[in-house]
């Protein structure tokens, strides 16, 4: 690894060659509508594009080369990397364009992964969500959360809903992330953007500020343990909106995560904490598409009466039937019910449509009991679901 004596850089003495090349790398990606950017010492630069992984150049990054590189990117922050080992930050490419790094060490020397960031935040119906999201946007208070595997666009959604707000709204709204990835400009609301690291010590001392901040709506970038959950709860019980993340498949077991973080004997009171404050649950799931695309399937709940007592009497095994029986009048709707929407309008296969549901004996049992064939004509037109495809979800034009 490094030597002790490398641990200070001395800006002054950088030459910034090899950031200029990783940069015209990172230019080339974009350009070809990809969304990663993998530099790895002792290996070629290569970019996911169209969710495969390509070398960019034929050339090899050196041990060495990739240490003076973190040293460019990090400058006064390397000792900070040295330290912790690993670092994330966002890098601000041009006006137009900006990147989510991980810098990390691994046993050849120093890696970094590049995430592009969209500028432009995309709107609710420009993501082509449910109109059932709409709704989050216009509540008053209690929790709302965003959950799936990293990389379901998580940030995406929760970008569109504060943009909405920011528009039609006259709120203070905080957020409390790590890192930032989406600005948000003053429109009609105050908006606060802290970074945990750079502007916060941690997500817990942020939320805890931020009840003495006069918020109206606190964005949490992750829920990630029983302070940070026990503050959020609170916050949404004492009046505020909430919106936050969970890496969770589903509503079901987004409710069963909250509670079980906590010990058993405090469970029974976050459980009615939980069932009066919880708003929505929207669980994205990305399912390739029969064009070698990607699309999201979408489960939402709806708080309603009935789900509030399913989740305070313990009856979670309850929550999908619910959600599913409620898609007419509430519009939530379970992943399977979202999945055979998207097999019916020809978007996805049948083989795609049973790996990615919940529980494939009762999407085929569905799709049996519809007699579900493809009608091939109703393929691109607007009578199928509302879908979008991952790049252009996540702003990449390939």
């Amino acid at each position: 690894m490094s030597e002790p004596s490398q641990h200070h850089v001395n800006v002054s003495e950088l030459n910034f060659d090899v950031l200029k090349k990783v940069r015209s790398y990172l230019r080339r990606m974009v350009e070809a509508g990809g969304s990663d950017l993998h530099v790895k010492a002792n290996s070629v630069v290569r970019a996911r594009i169209n969710g495969d992984i390509v070398p960019l150049s034929g050339e090899i990054l050196s041990k060495e080369d990739a240490l003076i590189f973190a040293k460019e990117l990090l400058r006064t922050r390397f000792p900070e990397l040295v330290e912790k080992k690993e670092l994330d930050l966002v890098y601000p490419f041009d006006e137009n364009t900006r990147f989510r790094i991980n810098i990390f060490f691994q046993m050849e020397g120093i890696s970094a992964v590049f995430r592009l960031i969209p500028v432009k935040i995309l709107s609710i119906d420009e993501l082509k969500l449910p109109e059932v999201v709409h709704t989050f946007s216009e509540m008053e208070r209690g929790l709302v959360l965003v959950t799936g595997v990293t990389g379901s666009g998580k940030s995406t959604t929760l970008a569109a809903l504060i943009d909405e707000i920011n528009w039609k709204r006259r709120k203070h709204i905080i957020t409390i992330e790590d890192p930032i990835e989406f600005v948000h400009k003053d429109r009609k609301c105050i908006i606060n953007q802290r970074s945990v690291g750079q502007d916060t010590i941690s997500f817990g001392n942020a939320l805890r500020a931020a009840l003495r901040e006069d918020p109206d709506i606190i964005l949490v970038g992750e829920m990630r343990d029983m302070e940070t959950i026990e503050i959020a709860l609170h916050a949404a019980d004492t009046g505020h909106l909430v919106f936050s993340t969970l890496h969770t498949l589903d509503a079901k077991e987004t409710v069963n995560r909250i509670i079980s973080v906590f010990p058993p004997a405090e469970q029974n009171r976050v459980r009615m904490t939980l069932s009066s404050v919880l708003k929505g649950v929207i669980s994205q799931r990305l399912i390739p598409t029969v064009d070698g695309k990607r699309v999201a399937a979408l489960e939402i709940l709806v708080r309603t009466a009935r789900i509030e007592q399913l989740i305070a009497e313990n009856r979670d095994v309850e929550i999908p039937d619910t959600i599913a029986e409620g898609k007419e009048l509430y519009k939530s709707q379970t992943f399977d019910q979202g999945i055979l929407d998207l097999y019916l309008a020809g978007q996805i296969t049948r083989e795609d449509a049973f790996a990615y549901a919940t529980s494939a004996s009762d999407l085929k049992l569905k799709m049996e009991g519809l007699g579900a064939t493809i009608d091939k004509s109703k393929i691109g037109v607007d009578e199928g679901p509302k879908v979008f495809k991952e790049d252009e979800y996540f702003g990449l034009k390939g």
